[in-house]
């Protein structure tokens, strides 16, 4: 039997052998990536010079700077839009600013009117005082607010051709502060006062919040110190 098998193995007849080297695996599979790797690139150049021969690329290039010039215009009108914007935006506020000039000015030509008013008011309450010499006109006392007093006194020299007047005015208010009397004068005293005709005195008077004004007398007397006219006003 074994001299049987050794006259096969070296006959004619013997199986074919065939001697093969072994790779390992990773190094398999890396000159398999390689392979496809290098195909897939040598398609796509393929591809690519396939395009550039049909023309393709061509439309390509033109249709890339057409959106190029279109992204132009468009930034450009959105810098137009943009600065459109900022001088609707400066207009807006210049006309803002000159209807709060105009609301201030309105403001200043009612409080102005209301003075007229109230000037107008004072002189309609005068009487005509008859013959010649001075005359107080028109004495009025308000509180525009708790602490503070504001009088209001004319002055009239009556006479075809007056003499130039140099004296002084004073006055007094009396009433009471927490039930007791109280009395106040302006600050500083007596003030000069110069006229020839006609002269408007007013002033305000810080006084207590409390301070309950009774009366208030107005004086005038000459550089001598003699009374020349008196007015009291009760209230």
């Amino acid at each position: 039997m074994r001299w049987k098998l050794l006259r096969r193995r070296l006959s004619i007849s013997a199986p074919r052998v065939i001697v093969r080297s072994h790779l390992p695996w990773p190094l398999r599979w890396l000159v398999i990536a390689l392979v496809m790797g290098f195909s897939a690139a040598l398609a796509l150049w393929a591809f690519d010079f396939g395009q550039q021969i049909a023309g393709l690329d061509s439309g390509k290039r033109t249709e890339l700077a057409q959106l190029r010039a279109e992204v132009a215009q468009l930034r450009d009108d959105h810098r137009q839009a943009r600065a459109l914007a900022d001088s609707a935006e400066l207009l807006l506020q210049a006309e803002r600013a000159a209807q709060q000039r105009l609301l201030e000015q309105m403001r200043q030509l009612d409080g102005e009117k209301q003075a007229l008013q109230e000037d107008l008011a004072f002189f309609q309450r005068l009487l005509p005082a008859g013959g010649d010499g001075l005359r107080l006109r028109g004495l009025q006392v308000t509180r525009p607010e708790p602490g503070l007093l504001r009088w209001q006194l004319l002055v009239l020299q009556h006479g075809r051709d007056p003499a130039a007047f140099e004296g002084r005015y004073d006055l007094v208010f009396n009433g009471t502060l927490d039930g007791q009397p109280w009395t106040a004068t302006l600050p500083g005293g007596a003030q000069p006062l110069s006229l020839r005709q006609a002269a408007r005195l007013d002033g305000t008077l810080p006084v207590p919040a409390q301070a309950v004004i009774q009366t208030v007398r107005a004086t005038l007397t000459d550089a001598r110190g003699n009374a020349r006219a008196t007015q009291t006003l009760k209230l």
